[in-house]
């Protein structure tokens, strides 16, 4: 097969680099397709904050008949590399046919690139940002993946491995099921808020959640995740782009905001309905009726996604993981939500999955990193 390695300069070329996924899973019943406009807002500089402190490339591999055949990024995040003091080169949105000419072009192009920018290490999947979707999935194929997730055929791993790449790190996802009494985690909540002084936000809706509480949330994130693998600290202007992009959507019922006796924000929990049934029915976009879908799947669902949980360093392991779940349960009891995925977490991160520890659950997903020195 003739592959040509087509670098991404023009939109039309991009829309091809964020539609090849829907072609390549056609017809799988367990990929859900991202929305296009947004994945374009993402790849796009003018739109996305992240490129105040990444670069960027993205090339397409196309054969000989014209037709595109795998997709990659280049992605250099100077903020985390000076952070970590690493000369790093990320790849991400990877997606190809089982060739491996195909896959050997499209990670061949990423190196050379990171070695003309002067870096020493090729890490992916990594996005640009920590809420990119990351990994190559290698557990749990017969699972459909949460909107932040990303489905892949298993012939990615083996093939990637064969271009020179080891594991780096995993992320694993849970599915737990919700409790039919959640009485004893309210009882010990309330003894946790008398004891330290700690109480559940005061907010009545999305706008005063915003308005109070969004600063301190950010605030909290960039402290408690600062030494998780690929995170780098958001930037003002990166944290805007998240309340648009997530509070919108939020739930009250879903979401658990901590403060002390000042109003100070100590730990929070983000959860929001599943909308991955919403997104395979909505095709990738919102018009003419795919909003319609996802509206559906946030007023009427079984599954709700654990999107963030955080809990400055002073005030973890003394309960306050109680109080959000406490919060967050009595939604899910009100709503007849049945079960949560975690989403991807690290797999070292066992303060989050502690948090499954006393629940029903099992780990059903595994997502992987892969390293190259170049």
């Amino acid at each position: 097969m003739a592959i040509t390695i087509k670098e991404v300069t023009l939109r039309q070329d991009l829309r091809r680099f964020v539609r090849f996924p829907n072609e390549l899973y056609a017809g799988n019943e367990y990929y859900v397709p991202q929305i296009e406009s947004m994945d374009m807002d993402t790849l796009t500089p003018s739109k996305n904050r992240a490129f105040e402190v990444c670069d960027g490339k993205y090339w397409l591999a196309i054969d000989e008949k014209g037709k595109v055949v795998g997709r990659i990024a280049g992605i250099i995040n100077h903020k985390y590399n000076k952070k970590v003091g690493k000369k790093i080169c990320r790849f991400g949105w990877i997606d190809f046919i089982e060739s491996q000419e195909v896959v050997s072009a499209l990670l061949g192009k990423v190196e050379e690139y990171g070695r003309d920018m002067g870096m020493e290490v090729v890490e992916g999947p990594v996005g640009f940002l920590e809420f990119d979707v990351s990994g190559v999935l290698v557990e749990g194929f017969d699972q459909i993946p949460t909107a932040y997730g990303k489905y892949n055929y298993p012939y990615y791993e083996p093939m990637i491995l064969k271009e020179g790449y080891q594991k780096e790190t995993d992320f694993v996802e849970y599915r737990i099921t919700v409790p039919d009494n959640i009485d004893r985690y309210t009882r010990f909540a309330d003894m946790v808020g008398q004891r330290y002084n700690l109480r559940e936000g005061d907010y009545k809706t999305k706008k005063q959640l915003l308005k109070k509480y969004a600063d301190g949330i950010f605030g909290v994130m960039n402290a408690c995740y600062s030494k998780l693998h690929g995170f780098s600290e958001l930037s003002p202007a990166q944290c805007e782009d998240l309340k648009n992009q997530f509070f919108p959507n939020l739930s009250l019922d879903y979401v658990s905001v901590i403060v002390d006796k000042d109003d100070k924000v100590v730990g929070f929990g983000i959860t929001l309905p599943s909308l991955s049934l919403a997104l395979q029915k909505a095709k990738g976009h919102l018009f003419p009726f795919g909003f319609i879908h996802i509206l559906r799947a946030l007023k009427k669902n079984d599954t709700i996604d654990a999107l963030l949980i955080a809990i400055l360093e002073e005030y973890q392991d003394k309960g306050v993981n109680a109080m959000i779940i406490s919060k967050i349960g009595k939604g899910m009891h009100k709503n007849g939500i049945r079960y949560v995925e975690s989403t991807r977490e690290l797999e070292e991160n066992h303060g989050v999955q502690n948090l499954w520890g006393r629940f029903e659950h099992h780990l059903h997903k595994r997502a992987r990193i892969y390293t190259k020195i170049i």
